[in-house]
């Protein structure tokens, strides 16, 4: 409970707050008073309800916001299995050693959320699923059907700093073809990205696919002289080359041991946008991707480079081109599954996180109007002694498969009527004295503001035929 106390010369809109449990002050906005006041006590004074918030870079999915993450999930869900990829799930804590092994410093000591358990062992929020995804391949290697398609959505969690486009807490869709060292492969993943922007109405003028080669920039790197720790920082300048301004981006190559010669070398390998010749990987890559009609989507980027030490071959992101937020990453793999105790298996994933993508989408209105109540058909209650025959007609219409809500009480009609509408129910069915007395309900179509009376086998198939074509009564 949070006491609010009058203050001599308090400015318009606002209030001092007084915790008498945090005892320290903090401003309230005035319009948020009424709806947050508890009680009055006079004298200007009143007490606030103290609500618990969430945690910082969290999310409370209403069901407003669940509509959307569950339409988003059928998206990937249909373009995952067009692929013939199968949907698999692993835990949401592991050791933080599975992350230690692959993924990166920054990764493990700056953006990991890691506790120890009761028995002093170290564990950490999966932060990503690829190593997961590793380990589990590896216990059971010897079982598996090479290669796998397997795909997921689910939970994860990093330590940043919370912005628009980026929280703590966030769903993720990961996918990947492990077992195939080939060309085809890369491409296939590369398509699987572009066939959902094209299933959720994104062209090619709104995202592009960005392509690169870790092999190739491996090479060029070598023909500067960088290697081991060298070429890891030039990797590294790389890939923050856009989180950096221009003379920020120069001091922290210098920093990290880099000659100038090699920092102008490295300027003039990312301005060659035809490198990918040079690369027979990525030239068989294009060419497949030519045959997809899906090749508007794609192109070469040498500043793609990703920033996770697990990739070995082509590397990839898409951007929405109007303001250039990465919506999705990925790359070829080879070393992964020997990395956590398996034999060596190469791979090819992405992962899209589901932040960005659906301010993407609303951005450009390509979010439809989405239900949030899956009920059809709400009951209403005509009187006091009709609540058990209406309790049981909901049931009827349940057993004939309408999602049916049940008012719970016996109050006025319209105020049924209203609730019915607020919470988005189309049909209505009133079962009143004149109704019991014919055998028949009366029907309310609240889009169209029409009614009929009818058999409840009747109704039944008048409801059925009326969602399935959209019309009213």
């Amino acid at each position: 409970m949070i006491i609010i106390l009058p203050q001599e010369n308090e400015p318009r809109g606002h209030s001092e707050l007084c915790n008498p449990i945090l005892r320290c002050p903090l401003k309230i906005n005035a319009s948020a008073r009424e709806r947050d006041v508890l009680k009055y006590l006079g004298n200007g004074a009143f007490i606030m309800k103290n609500v618990i918030q969430p945690v910082k870079g969290t999310r409370d999915f209403y069901p407003e916001l669940m509509a959307l993450r569950n339409w988003l999930y059928g998206k990937i869900r249909v373009v995952s299995e067009r692929f013939g990829y199968q949907e698999y799930e692993g835990p949401f804590i592991e050791k933080i050693e599975l992350y230690a092994a692959k993924s990166g410093d920054e990764l493990v000591n700056q953006q990991s959320f890691v506790f120890q358990d009761r028995g002093g062992d170290p564990i950490t929020l999966r932060p990503e699923l690829t190593p997961t995804l590793a380990r589990m391949v590896a216990q059971r290697q010897n079982e598996l059907t090479f290669p796998l398609r397997w795909w997921s959505f689910g939970p994860f969690w990093r330590y940043e700093r919370p912005q628009k486009g980026r929280t703590r807490e966030f769903f993720q869709w990961n996918i990947d073809l492990i077992g195939v060292n080939t060309p085809e492969a890369d491409a296939e993943l590369l398509q699987i990205c572009a066939n959902f922007f094209r299933e959720v109405g994104l062209g090619p003028q709104k995202v592009r696919l960005l392509v690169n080669s870790r092999r190739l920039m491996d090479q060029q790197l070598a023909k500067l002289g960088l290697e081991g720790d060298l070429r890891r920082a030039a990797f590294r300048l790389i890939d923050r080359m856009d989180k950096l301004q221009p003379s920020e981006w120069n001091d922290y190559a210098l920093s990290q041991g880099l000659s100038i010669a090699q920092l102008e070398g490295i300027k003039n390998l990312l301005s060659n946008d035809e490198g990918w010749h040079q690369s027979e990987e990525l030239c068989h890559v294009f060419e497949l991707i030519q045959l997809t009609g899906l090749a508007d989507y794609i192109r070469y980027d040498p500043h793609i480079i990703r920033g996770l030490d697990y990739y070995t071959g082509i590397v990839f992101e898409a951007k929405d081109l109007d303001g250039g937020r990465s919506i999705l990453g990925g790359g070829h793999y080879d070393n992964l599954v020997a990395a956590v105790g398996g034999n060596p298996l190469p791979g090819v994933g992405f992962a899209m996180g589901d932040v960005m993508i659906s301010l993407v989408l609303e951005k450009y209105g390509l979010i439809p109007p989405l239900p949030q109540n899956p009920a059809q058909v709400l009951v209403t209650v005509f009187d006091e002694s009709r609540l058990a025959s209406s309790f049981a007609l909901a049931m009827q219409l349940r057993n004939a498969g309408l999602n049916t809500v049940f008012y719970p009480e016996a109050a006025k009609l319209p105020k049924q009527f209203k609730y019915a509408d607020r919470i988005g129910v189309r049909f209505v069915v009133v079962s009143g004295p004149d109704e019991e007395a014919a055998g028949v309900i009366t029907l309310k179509d609240l889009l169209y503001r029409t009614q009929e009376t009818l058999t409840v086998p009747s109704a039944v198939e008048k409801i059925r035929a009326l969602l399935a074509v959209g019309q009213g009564l």
